[in-house]
């Protein structure tokens, strides 16, 4: 009875040493966000210290590609952050775009493509749950930061799909307040687009006018 008391002391010892940790991370992937819709520089770091405490918060829940997905962020972070202060033709950083709905749609389709041998072969080959969703979010999610360090506008549309299913993903492994993040992750988004439109929208205004 003592052991068994123990080890259940233990358990809510380290569940409750995650609950900080995840809100952390919570707390500074927000800050990401916040200021990714401002296009400021500095979300970057934010984006790095977020990304390095869900590495190990997913690696330790068996979300194994949403782990290893956290590393590849961490990377992100610091070429987002040289792009953009030193990209562009000025090395002054660069400037929001778009693309064509046909550009997006290749892009989609070999994003899917791409993401089905993972799923399998973490079905196959590792204890992930929910193995081909959470390849699919990981491609996905992969392929939209690269957009977002080039400031494609439309990043911010593949997020709010992205955001949804990961929604469903963390409920259901019990991360209720990376749950609780992403559904306001939504209503971001849809923000972030505005904002980002504008500001290209404006820039476009100016190119006009010269």
């Amino acid at each position: 009875m003592a052991q068994l008391w123990q080890m259940f002391s233990q358990a809510v010892t380290e569940a409750q040493g995650m609950d900080l940790w995840e809100a952390l991370a919570v707390i500074l992937a927000l800050a990401y966000l916040l200021l990714a819709m401002r296009a400021s520089v500095w979300c970057w770091g934010a984006a790095l210290a977020s990304t390095a405490i869900y590495t190990v918060l997913f690696w330790k829940v068996s979300l194994l590609m949403e782990s290893v997905l956290n590393v590849y962020y961490m990377a992100m972070a610091l070429y987002g952050y040289w792009l953009w202060r030193r990209g562009g033709e000025q090395q002054q950083g660069i400037i929001v775009s778009t693309w064509s709905w046909q550009r997006h749609v290749v892009l989609s389709i070999i994003t899917a493509v791409l993401s089905l041998p993972l799923g399998w072969f973490m079905a196959n080959h590792t204890h992930a749950s929910f193995p081909y969703l959470d390849a699919t979010t990981t491609c996905f999610a992969v392929m939209t930061t690269w957009l977002v360090a080039q400031k494609v506008l439309e990043n911010w549309l593949y997020w709010v799909v992205i955001d949804v299913v990961s929604i469903y993903l963390y409920l259901s492994k019990g991360l209720m307040l990376t749950s609780l993040l992403f559904v306001l992750y939504v209503a971001l988004a849809v923000g972030g687009y505005f904002l980002w439109r504008a500001d290209w929208r404006a820039h476009q205004l100016s190119l006009s006018e010269r």
